[in-house]
């Protein structure tokens, strides 16, 4: 049986940012659901407005990635185990909840250090904005719109 939207955003949320606390799980459910309401772009034209679209979307999420390097990645949305909070936060998204520090966020990313890079992802589309825990977050530049 595959998997509801709400258990796919559970998942990824407790995939990605289980340890980022609250604010950082809903930064990153903020971001999926940005993807999934952005008027422009690659997101727009790719995902039609559909979350599992925006999670599954190849390339986007490690979590997503059964093999990571070549090597099997334990840590995957398919070995999660979501518990009440998560589905918490997943229904806050799902009902329209924005964490308002990543309102226009469309990008994420742990740069396993103190900083984090001024563009992500490669080709400049994105423009950092805000670090919450261990995650930088990025707002579309004008290149994002080319896309």
């Amino acid at each position: 049986m595959p998997y509801t939207d709400r258990e796919l955003m559970a998942r990824i949320i407790q995939c990605e940012a289980e340890g980022e606390g609250d604010n950082g799980m809903k930064a990153v459910a903020s971001v999926i659901m940005n993807r999934t309401t952005v008027p422009y772009g690659q997101f727009f034209r790719e995902l039609h407005g559909d979350v599992r679209a925006a999670i599954l979307q190849a390339g986007q999420f490690t979590c997503v990635k059964e093999v990571v390097g070549g090597q099997y990645n334990p840590q995957n949305i398919y070995n999660m185990n979501p518990q009440q909070l998560h589905y918490d936060i997943a229904d806050w998204a799902l009902t329209g909840g924005i964490l308002g520090s990543v309102a226009d966020c469309l990008w994420y990313y742990n740069p396993f250090r103190p900083t984090c890079g001024s563009f992500f992802p490669p080709g400049n589309t994105g423009v950092i904005f805000t670090r919450i825990a261990q995650h930088c977050f990025y707002t579309p530049t004008q290149k994002y719109a080319q896309t």
